[in-house]
């Protein structure tokens, strides 16, 4: 049975187009995965189905009386409610057939025997609903999600107003595989997650028999739970049966048998045109060069797409930093409460240290006490001599009107318009998103454009805050190999052990000196 049909879909964003005449049917139980590069509208395709978003053209349809749950990461959590107000909330519609229930109950005693039937046959019918959609059960329910997300090491008598992003993410997610929607809507879920709770996220959606579409850039976590990938490229949506290693062998075959096809039929356009050129004027070959014309006229061209321009990250090395790049003196980290015990660290030159462990426990905030952003609750940090840093955020809040072009521009005045522009492409950006305003941008995008700056400026110290969240596979294997070229010191925060195994020279687990004072 279809749940939702998407038919003759065209959109775009000013004279950049995302979808032209793209259609789309999802059947129950289908676990979908959503995947292309950043840019190509995975979001955007989100944002549509869901109705915060009209296309220009198209017809989005869903199944009546179907309930959708789409994970927004910039809902608003009401200061003064606590996390476990917030997860029963997803039990709403069964607190109301309660309260009817109730109130059936209490004009019974003045009701007529007529009246009373029907009011004992309507509550027998809620009771059962509440009984069906375990409702005298709520509480171990959203104790069973919250454990499985880390949520009740968080605290669920907590106020969601003081939760860092990554655990106000987590309360959403839970929230929403409570509701249990007849389908899941899931843009990055993994982004704010650490190991533990992806691998628990995982499983539950191995076992969730209702449908999902999942948009990840996480590769084994996309193949342990996907059984279909949809692929979005040059403004088309394709099918593809499996998971994403299968998906890209046959993409990988497709792509070998249209080039070979079009090199073929580019020769066979070159040899009719030489004839028709060659025989056109003389009378006696004149018909067969007007039949070899009509047949150039009549040839379906094949195009090949353009190939998007793939990432280049070389970060530009500044001067050799002194031997000590930090050390901690019985440093304790937080900011009304302290997130850790008295901390002794030391990093040296050359070290490339990652950080791991779960989310809320203080990881960015080590960071930023490390590099004098925050003043931490006691103790000291000699930071070395000589430092150029560069440093990428995990989140920036505040919007950004600048086009790409101001945005690199206003961060290197010295550079042509030129350099400009060829740096933001080596990042891999096309023309269309350089001249864009960031604020319209993907996330991956955004963060092209924050790498950008950083490739380009003079660093011996690297401090990276979950720099993988929204990048698209093709980045995140380049930024990859250029952190393991790079000779500077690193220190880097992610929940990618891939990704970072391979960069760390040391991993640091958090979770061994964090105090947990949620």
């Amino acid at each position: 049975m279809s749940i939702l049909s998407v038919s003759n879909l065209s959109h775009g964003f000013g004279d950049r187009a995302i979808f032209n005449n793209v259609s789309f049917r999802l059947l129950k139980g289908e676990h979908i995965g959503l995947v292309g590069a950043n840019g190509e509208g995975k979001s955007t395709f989100m944002n549509i189905v869901t109705g915060k978003l009209q296309p220009d053209e198209g017809k989005v349809e869903w199944s009546k009386h179907m309930r959708v749950g789409y994970l927004d990461q910039h809902a608003v959590l009401s200061q003064g409610m606590t996390i476990r107000d917030v997860l029963k909330t997803a039990f709403q519609y069964l607190f109301d057939m309660e309260a009817e229930m109730n109130g059936l109950y209490e004009k019974m005693g003045e009701a007529t025997p007529e009246e009373l039937e029907k009011m004992l046959e309507d509550v027998g019918i809620i009771q059962d609903t509440l009984t069906n959609n375990d409702f005298y059960i709520i509480d171990s329910k959203v104790e069973e999600v919250a454990r499985g997300l880390g949520l009740d090491d968080v605290g669920l008598d907590r106020d969601v107003h003081d939760l860092s992003g990554g655990q106000r993410t987590k309360v959403l997610l839970a929230k929403l595989l409570l509701e249990k929607p007849d389908i899941l809507l899931l843009d990055e879920p993994t982004n704010y997650l650490d190991e533990k709770h992806i691998e628990w996220l995982k499983r539950y959606l191995q076992e969730y028999e209702n449908a999902f579409i999942l948009i990840s850039h996480d590769i084994p976590f996309l193949n342990s739970v996907v059984n279909l990938i949809y692929h979005m490229e040059n403004q088309e949506l394709n099918r593809y049966v499996g998971d994403y290693d299968n998906f890209l062998k046959i993409y990988e075959v497709k792509k070998q048998q249209l080039e070979s096809a079009y090199k073929r039929q580019q020769q066979e356009i070159s040899e009719l045109k030489d004839f028709v050129a060659r025989n056109k004027a003389r009378v006696s070959t004149r018909n067969m060069a007007m039949s070899r014309q009509k047949k150039l006229d009549k040839m379906e061209v094949i195009e090949l797409a353009k190939e998007k321009p793939k990432p280049e990250f070389h970060f530009k090395e500044g001067r050799t930093s002194g031997k000590l790049i930090f050390e901690t003196k019985d440093l304790v980290i937080g900011y009304d409460s302290p997130l850790s015990r008295p901390l002794n660290l030391k990093m040296e030159r050359g070290q490339k240290i990652a950080l791991m462990g779960a989310n809320g426990i203080g990881k960015t905030t080590l960071l930023k006490s490390i590099l004098g952003e925050i003043k931490p609750i006691s103790g000291s940090v000699q930071r070395g001599d000589y430092l150029q840093i560069g440093y990428f955020e995990q989140e920036i809040k505040t919007s950004n009107y600048n086009t790409c072009i101001e945005e690199v521009w206003n961060a290197f005045p010295s550079f042509t318009q030129y350099e400009v522009r060829a740096a933001l492409a080596k990042c891999g950006l096309t023309t269309k998103h350089i001249e864009s305003k960031v604020e319209v941008l993907s996330g991956g995008e955004k963060a092209k454009v924050r790498l950008c700056k950083l490739v380009n400026s003079e660093t011996n110290l690297l401090v990276l805050d979950e720099p993988t969240n929204h990048l698209d596979v093709d980045a995140k294997e380049e930024l990859k190999r250029a952190l393991k070229a790079y000779k500077g010191s690193i220190l880097l925060i992610s929940h990618e052990p891939e990704f970072y195994r391979e960069v760390a020279t040391e991993v640091w687990n958090c979770e061994s000196w964090t105090t947990k004072l949620f």
